[in-house]
């Protein structure tokens, strides 16, 4: 039986339009949540459409970019319009009146022209229109041709694993294109991790769908609330990443100030989540229906249960993405803490052309050869595998493999066991900071029961009960499995026509092992022969305790298989790894409600 849904499932594309075939009730709830979702994409493209028209109208390169982040990101920027105007008076007025001193110093000692030169240049670097990256590009090189210190971009692209030109040569282009720019006009932003997802486009599309949906779409909780509870959720594993830039967002839809000062700033009600919050990113396995109660009693600060389900989905979310994060190396945003820094110009300086890390081959380091002979050993290993796979064991024989298996990824450990650095502005919206994560069976300790995965499973019991409570998100987040699970190019580093289903059925069922989660139906013999030592590191550090990742571990596992099938590696981590908190976290819902 697959993690996602199979037979029982009746998710199936038909075609570019992304519909899909459902039970007759599911079918009704998609077509209205297409058209919900539609309708608000169409009032985005209806203002898009009036603002490209102003803007090409426009005179001065500033007015173009005041007019597309001010009025294309839903008012976004509130002021910023004014400020736009200015500095296009400041910029080249003040330097032709009183010289490059005077604009300098006008810019250097005003915050909000600093946040504007930020704005700029994330613009000249990810904006999806053409034209808009240009005019910024434009506006930068002319402040510092007028000795203006303006911002530079600490890192070379959307990730620090990833030679920039490769996500450029692989990522989203064409038809695909609409995917960022309707990011562009929902967020204000195409962030990085939705960079790097663009490497491949039909799960990009089942992300930002889901994402979207989660954070700005009607639901019970206010916007500010989705954002804090982001941000709670990341700050466990220490992602300043994605802490910041949805603190940058919670700002934006209006959130009280004062909580940003820490989780002790926060109303009593969210901060009563600190202990799902803890549990559900570290030890999933240990939620019960009695933390449920707890939040649902009724009370001036209880939840409802339709708010608990959407706050359960937002944490394990972002859990989740904080390994994607780490594990594809993903860099902060260009205008937010950690993207950039001020400096003088220089001679030297050329980020205005970009630059990146040197080529796929001088990265990885290693001889060609033996990458080759790792290829070639792991392509005869499915082979064999699937010559054998008809021979049945026992359940005696199939148990024992997986107790097996659980108790190996004990000893697979990262080597650097260096802690996180922790930043004083991500740990202030953590409580128990020492609760992290313990292997599920551990030597001389008693274990909580295996989670047979046949006596809850997602398509026969989460679904259908986040169907009940989050009907929209149950559809969403069914798709969101499905195309992580099934996603495949029929290729393997220089193969062609491979069937890769055994090797993503391998590495999707290990981390759910990891968590404690046993399929029956599944050989897990498999996974020690098919998942390499430095690859099951790899996917315990990034699963487990992904502050601890790095760049050599990334590249010491699959040495000669491109960038964009590890970042496929990444993708079915994210959703395994969702799955699995999720379905304890239902359970225990379930167990609740019965």
């Amino acid at each position: 039986m697959l993690p996602v849904k199979d037979t029982n499932s009746k998710i199936l594309e038909t075609g570019s339009s992304g519909m899909m075939d459902f039970s007759p009730l599911d079918t009704q709830r998609w077509v209205g949540l297409r058209t919900r979702m539609e309708e608000d994409r169409a009032k985005n493209m209806e203002q898009l459409e009036l603002d490209v028209l102003a803007c090409t109208a426009l005179r001065g390169p500033l007015g173009t970019t005041a007019n597309m982040e001010q009025s294309v990101s839903s008012r976004r920027e509130n002021g910023q319009g004014k400020n736009m105007e200015q500095i296009d008076h400041s910029i080249p007025g003040s330097v032709g009146k009183s010289g490059p001193v005077v604009a300098t110093a006008n810019m250097e000692h005003t915050s909000e022209s600093q946040s504007l030169l930020l704005l700029l240049l994330r613009m000249s670097k990810s904006c999806p229109y053409k034209d808009v990256r240009k005019k910024s590009s434009e506006i930068l090189q002319a402040a510092q041709d007028r000795r203006v210190k303006i911002p530079r971009p600490l890192g070379h692209g959307p990730s620090s694993f990833i030679p920039l030109e490769e996500i450029q040569q692989e990522g989203v282009d064409g038809s695909e294109q609409h995917i960022f720019m309707e990011a562009f006009i929902a967020a204000g932003r195409v962030d990085n991790v939705m960079t790097v997802m663009g490497l491949h486009p039909k799960y990009l599309s089942c992300f930002w769908a889901t994402h979207h949906y989660l954070l700005r779409m009607d639901s019970p909780l206010p916007f500010p609330v989705r954002h804090y509870i982001a941000i709670m959720a990341a700050a466990r594993h220490q992602c300043s990443q994605l802490v910041n830039l949805h603190i940058s967002e919670y700002i934006h839809v209006g959130g009280d100030p004062l909580w940003l000062n820490g989780i002790k700033f926060a109303p009593e009600k969210l901060r009563n989540l600190n202990e799902i919050n803890k549990i559900l990113a570290h030890r999933p396995w240990l939620i019960t229906k009695e933390h449920i109660e707890a939040l649902l009693k009724t009370g001036e600060n209880s939840w409802s249960l339709a708010e608990l389900i959407q706050a359960v989905i937002l944490l394990v979310h972002f859990h989740s993405l904080s390994s994607f994060v780490f594990g594809c190396g993903v860099n902060p945003e260009l205008d937010l803490e950690g993207g950039h820094v001020f400096r003088p110009p220089s001679p030297r300086d050329c980020y205005l052309v970009g630059s990146s890390p040197g080529s796929k081959d001088c990265v990885n380091g290693i001889r060609q050869g033996e990458a080759v002979q790792e290829v070639e050993a792991l392509m005869a290993k499915m082979k064999l595998l699937q010559q054998t796979i008809e021979e049945e064991a026992s359940q005696e024989e199939m148990y024992t493999r997986f107790e097996k298996a659980k108790t190996e990824s004990l000893f697979v450990t990262p080597s650097d066991k260096s802690e996180a650095l922790h930043l004083a502005s991500v740990s202030c919206f953590v409580e128990d900071s020492d609760f992290q994560y313990k292997d599920f069976s551990r030597r001389g300790e008693v274990t909580p029961p295996t989670f047979r995965a046949q006596d809850f499973t997602w398509e026969d019991h989460g679904y259908s009960l986040t169907t009940r409570l989050y009907p929209d998100a149950a559809l969403l987040l069914d798709k969101k499995f499905l195309t992580a699970y099934s996603l495949t190019y029929n290729t393997m580093a220089m193969h062609c026509d491979v069937d890769t289903s055994m090797l993503r059925r391998a590495i999707w069922n290990y981390i759910h092992c990891v968590f404690g989660i046993r399929y029956d139906d599944y050989d897990y013999g498999q996974v020690n022969v098919l998942l390499e030592r430095s690859l099951k590191v790899y996917i315990k550090t990034v699963a487990c305790y992904p502050e601890r990742t790095t760049k050599k571990m990334y590249l010491d596992f699959w040495k000669h298989f491109r960038n964009s099938e590890k970042v496929h590696v990444n993708l079915i981590l994210l959703e395994a790894r969702m799955q699995a908190a999720l379905l304890y976290a239902l359970r225990a819902i379930t167990r609740y409600m019965t």
